[in-house]
């Protein structure tokens, strides 16, 4: 790859650092401390991406990465799933480095590695989009990705005005346009930005959308409040109790948000704060919750999506029916 075009995807297409500024975006700023563990985070992001793009090769990127603090190193992986997916597209290479990243160092963080995707296909044309073999349970990170993206960048669209994206020719059989679902946990996800991690401020937003979108962005929230953080045990304890009838949903995405840190090796004193208050349990009894109700290839191979729906949001039903049964609800 050229110096030419590697300066072209940097400047070009990355967004700059100051795109991270809460006071720039519009979001809300909680305190000084909330503030910068959320700027670190889209620098850890951006700085994923743009070695990703310098790198070129998947197994480079380790040691460029390695050295970020646990608590951010997840976001520079998703990052780097932007940049190789976004330098693969405009080499016309086939998406061969996300290809090689995804089952090399991209491994351990492969649910930050699919979301970084994601990001890429809010930024490329459809034409352009990766065309890759996919995980039948994790291409649905994928659409939580772009949906993040787009109410990251786009919130007064997406947030204020409640968008809901219409049907799109995602690169996976999609019969049932749970796609628009998966976009809203990505949309859920993102509030926890846009609202500052404050939690009255966040679940204000969520309670704007329409009754049915709300389990979704309660999910994706969950889950960001579990691994970006930013918040004390009180905080925590807010957001779950006006979280109502949607507690099983915030207790899946902190689940899953435990299962991705704990399997990447970047489990962090806020992991088990927050999987403490959501789940009740420590994140690696809330990670192996995940893991024990994961269906098994033969498992997925029988199951008719077209009759029943994705696999994906079978198995985020029984995470949260197995935290209903234990009270989390």
């Amino acid at each position: 790859m050229t110096a030419i075009l590697r300066k072209l995807v940097s400047s070009a297409i990355t967004p700059g650092a100051a795109e991270t500024s809460l006071v720039k975006r519009g979001f809300t700023v909680k305190n000084p401390e909330s503030k910068e563990i959320l700027e670190t985070i889209g620098k850890s992001f951006l700085r994923g991406y743009s070695s990703a793009v310098e790198v070129g090769k998947p197994e480079a990127l380790p040691t460029r990465l390695n050295s970020i603090p646990a608590r951010y190193r997840g976001f520079a992986y998703e990052g780097a799933g932007m940049g190789f997916a976004m330098v693969d597209a405009l080499t016309f290479a086939r998406s061969r480095r996300v290809r090689g990243y995804l089952v090399g160092s991209g491994e351990p963080h492969i649910y930050m590695a699919y979301i970084g995707v994601g990001w890429a296909m809010a930024r490329l044309p459809r034409f352009r989009w990766p065309r890759l073999p996919l995980d039948p349970l994790l291409q649905w990170f994928l659409p939580e990705g772009y949906g993040f993206h787009q109410a990251y960048f786009r919130t007064e669209q997406y947030v204020r005005r409640h968008h809901r994206e219409p049907a799109a020719p995602w690169p996976f059989d999609d019969p049932h346009g749970y796609a628009a679902r998966a976009i809203d946990q990505g949309v859920g996800r993102a509030l926890w930005f846009v609202g500052g991690t404050d939690p009255d401020v966040v679940t204000a937003l969520i309670e704007g959308f329409a009754p049915d979108r709300r389990a979704d962005l309660y999910s994706g929230a969950g889950l960001a409040a579990t691994y970006a953080g930013g918040v004390d045990e009180d905080e925590l304890r807010s957001f779950w109790k006006r979280a109502g009838e949607h507690r099983r949903w915030v207790a899946q995405g902190s689940a899953f948000a435990a299962e991705a840190r704990q399997r990447a090796g970047l489990a962090t004193p806020h992991t088990a704060l927050a999987t403490g208050v959501f789940c009740e349990m420590s994140p690696d009894d809330a990670a192996q919750v995940c893991l024990d109700l994961r269906p098994d290839h033969a498992a997925v191979a029988r199951w008719d999506d077209r009759a029943s729906g994705p696999v994906f949001e079978r198995w985020r039903q029984d995470i949260a029916d197995k935290f209903a049964s234990l009270g989390r609800s």
